[in-house]
């Protein structure tokens, strides 16, 4: 996929952020780092954990209020990030392999996921991704799959719809965990 200059900015700084064109320099991931973002239901940044601070390349003041997509690579298909989007509105938890964009052009993959964050009235208000390495065997069969699945005549392939997790049949609110 051709990488088109795109230009974010930060609702808070007004910074303007320039994506990185991609270069073929994979940043490891170490075996027990964690990445959390959480990000508000307009999709902007609230919060980065340091780690994830630290890989993306970002400053913290530059990586609070910017869009989520800060770190979108265009190798991934948009069917999976769709599929992603109907998933956590039906306040399900989302997971899939995806590859990342730092700043400087570099890539990671990670195994994420994405879950809402809801309200006492469970209404959704925001969303956490957590990110952990993701395994390299499934990373081969996931840039076979993904490359065939480019282009928007794929973006309702069933194969997306797979990174649905199933646990239990409540929804984890405060409500629910307080009046227990």
């Amino acid at each position: 996929m051709e990488n088109i200059d795109k230009v974010l900015e930060n609702r808070y700084t007004k910074e303007k952020v320039v994506l990185a064109k991609p270069i073929d320099n994979e940043i490891e991931i170490y075996e027990n780092s964690i990445l959390i973002t959480e990000i508000d239901k307009d999709g902007y940044i609230t919060y980065a954990n340091r780690r994830y601070i630290e890989l993306s390349g970002f400053s913290k003041k530059t990586l609070i209020g910017l869009p989520y997509i800060v770190d979108r690579h265009p190798d991934m298909p948009e069917g999976l990030f769709h599929a992603r989007d109907q998933i956590v509105a039906q306040k399900k938890i989302w997971r899939g392999y995806v590859k990342s964009l730092c700043r400087d052009g570099s890539f990671y993959w990670t195994l994420t996921y994405m879950q809402p964050k809801l309200n006492d009235e469970g209404k959704i208000i925001g969303y956490t991704l957590t990110r952990r390495q993701a395994y390299p065997e499934s990373i081969k069969e996931m840039e076979k799959v993904y490359n065939t699945l480019q282009g928007e005549e794929h973006i309702g392939d069933p194969f997306f719809m797979r990174g649905e997790l199933f646990h239990g049949e409540d929804l984890a609110t405060h409500a629910n965990i307080v009046g227990s």
